[in-house]
């Protein structure tokens, strides 16, 4: 086994701080990449929490269209 060394000479501390930048640099890479994706992950659920509240409005007003018309209808009988 290699004894360890003891001191850092200046071409080990630079090629050490070389390959951080180079970790560094693909960790930014990844995480553009994620928050473009969670970017577009919130768009589309986004897209899917309009659509939702239209079609639960859509329904109410079908409801409410359906009972004025039953209680019109019920009144008319009388």
């Amino acid at each position: 086994m290699e004894a360890m060394r003891s001191t850092w000479t200046d071409s080990r501390l630079d090629e050490f701080k070389n390959r951080v930048d180079e970790r560094l640099d693909s960790l930014d890479k990844r995480l553009g990449e994620l928050s473009a994706r969670l970017d577009n992950l919130s768009n589309r659920v986004d897209g899917l929490q309009h659509t939702m509240v239209h079609g639960f409005i859509a329904i109410m007003v079908a409801m409410f269209t359906g009972f004025i018309g039953l209680a019109g209808l019920i009144l008319t009988q009388v």
